[in-house]
């Protein structure tokens, strides 16, 4: 590609990885360690990236001050819709993280633990039973594929399993999109309840 012209082969290489990563996981975040160096890659390598991005219909969403790179797509495209619950989860985990970052340092990370999301689930009043095991364990190995979160214990069925959650979730839930999900939450446990496998969440 004419656009890589003069770069190394080895950062061609690195180029073509990192393009199909952020296709895949949408998401690059400087707090989680396995992508810290192809974040700060693709800050040195921005229009490159934008450039090439854009020929695909992608565009490149740079937040420095999070330490987050997105990639999404203005025609909504390879969207990824989530189930209800998941949703659920995932707004569950926004509101966590929230409350969790205002008790520390602009630097520490956010860690919760599995026992936070279901007192948290419990609390919001949406059913009388705590989010089933198998429904956890699929939303949180859909949220760590999009680079929001990551565990740091295997035992999902522990209460005491601690989880990362990465800054990226601010761009994921956006502030505007919390009042959404509420009123979404209010409509469910007013009984309606017929896209419970299915909901308009969207991931890109």
């Amino acid at each position: 590609m004419d656009m890589l012209e003069g770069m190394l082969q080895r950062d061609k290489d690195d180029f073509s990885r990192i393009c199909n990563r952020l296709l895949s996981s949408c998401f690059l975040c400087k707090r989680n360690e396995t992508n810290k160096a192809d974040y700060y890659f693709v800050l040195k390598h921005r229009d490159k990236f934008s450039e090439y991005l854009a020929l695909l219909g992608y565009r490149l969403e740079i937040n420095e001050e999070y330490g987050v790179v997105q990639l999404t797509n203005p025609q909504n495209y390879n969207r990824y819709n989530l189930k209800l619950f998941e949703s659920i989860i995932l707004l569950i985990m926004r509101i966590l993280y929230d409350e969790k970052k205002r008790e520390l340092s602009i630097s520490d990370e956010v860690i919760i633990n599995v026992g936070d999301i279901h007192e948290k689930f419990m609390s919001l009043k949406i059913r009388d039973k705590m989010i089933d095991k198998t429904t956890l364990r699929n939303a949180i190995s859909t949220f760590k594929r999009f680079q929001l979160i990551e565990t740091l214990d295997s035992d999902l069925s522990s209460e005491d399993t601690r989880i990362i959650i990465f800054d990226s979730i601010l761009m994921a839930v956006r502030v505007e999109e919390i009042k959404q999900a509420y009123e979404k939450l209010q409509n469910y446990k007013k009984g309606d309840k017929s896209n419970e496998e299915t909901d308009e969440s969207e991931t890109d």
